[in-house]
């Protein structure tokens, strides 16, 4: 038998002292955050175990309690959970607060600490990723939700001029401007369907457009355009085919949610996240499933 095979074997025995996180949404089996961080445990050698939490809608209160009942020592949040575990925790980051979500727990004793990983995981992917420095720059991003919220947050933070933002309803694309209001960052709430009459540096998809092949009205893109589809399955969204077509740098959303993850990993050991064997780990998931 291969050495390779005991050590994984090792890696993934569960001992009583065995540390256990999780992630926490409905539904949640399609999660790749327990091949990620599973592989990341192992392959720091922690003695640690990553699994799935289906919580139904209107549980997170008593999800939230068994975290500190059962011992875990943290989880991630993921929808539709964000906005009710940020009313639900003990306190809050400063991010957590200005975003009104979490995507992360971190359980110390019987307090429960949330956090948001999703504002500066957009800025590590953009900035180590996709080499984008949104400084003086424009964007184009369509949707106002909470991921759409995070990247409004983290492109005015990076010193973003303008963002356009595309919304069926363009009052909630307003209320971006919540998260933005302290930062020089001019904000446009523009109509969904006015999306091409606004040309920008970076368009990003923070919806779940595409998902089933469906087509956003773009502006023109080029050779100098950023595109990122916050969609990382499928591969190949009808965003990212038009802007590879144009000659456009395209990218999906594979990046954003390791970089999340990774800053989350480190909320919960202290330590530098493998982010290679993370990503290997996620894209080997996904070609299993396809």
């Amino acid at each position: 038998m291969p050495a390779w095979d005991d050590e994984v074997r090792e890696a993934r025995r569960v001992r009583g002292s065995t540390g256990v996180l999780g992630v926490m949404g409905w539904p949640v089996a399609h999660s790749l955050s327990p091949a990620i961080h599973g592989a990341a445990f192992a392959a720091l050698g922690l003695d640690k175990v990553y699994v799935p939490l289906p919580v139904p809608p209107g549980m997170v209160p008593e999800a939230l309690a068994g975290l500190r009942a059962l011992g875990l020592e943290g989880a991630n949040v993921t929808m539709p959970h964000k906005s009710a575990a940020a009313d639900g925790v003990d306190e809050l980051s400063d991010d957590a607060r200005l975003l009104r979500a979490v995507n992360t727990v971190v359980v110390d004793g019987q307090r429960l600490a949330g956090h948001n990983t999703d504002a500066p995981g957009f800025d590590r992917f953009l900035r180590r990723d996709a080499g984008f420095d949104a400084q003086g720059r424009t964007a184009l991003l369509y949707g106002a939700g909470g991921a759409a919220r995070a990247c409004a947050l983290a492109l005015a933070r990076a010193g973003l001029t303008q963002l356009v933002v595309a919304a069926r309803t363009p009052a909630r694309a307003a209320e971006l401007a919540e998260v933005t209001e302290d930062l020089p960052t001019e904000l446009v709430p523009v109509a969904f369907d006015d999306a091409p009459g606004h040309p920008a540096d970076l368009v990003v998809n923070a919806t779940p457009l595409g998902v089933a092949g469906e087509v956003l009205p773009l502006p023109s893109l080029g050779a100098e355009t950023v595109v990122v589809d916050l969609l990382y399955h499928p591969a190949q969204t009808p965003l990212l085919r038009s802007a590879r077509d144009a000659g456009a740098t395209a990218f999906g959303g594979l990046g954003l949610l390791l970089h999340q993850a990774a800053l989350s990993f480190e909320l919960w050991t202290g330590q530098v996240a493998p982010l290679d064997v993370m990503s290997a780990a996620a894209l080997a998931t996904l070609a299993e499933r396809d």
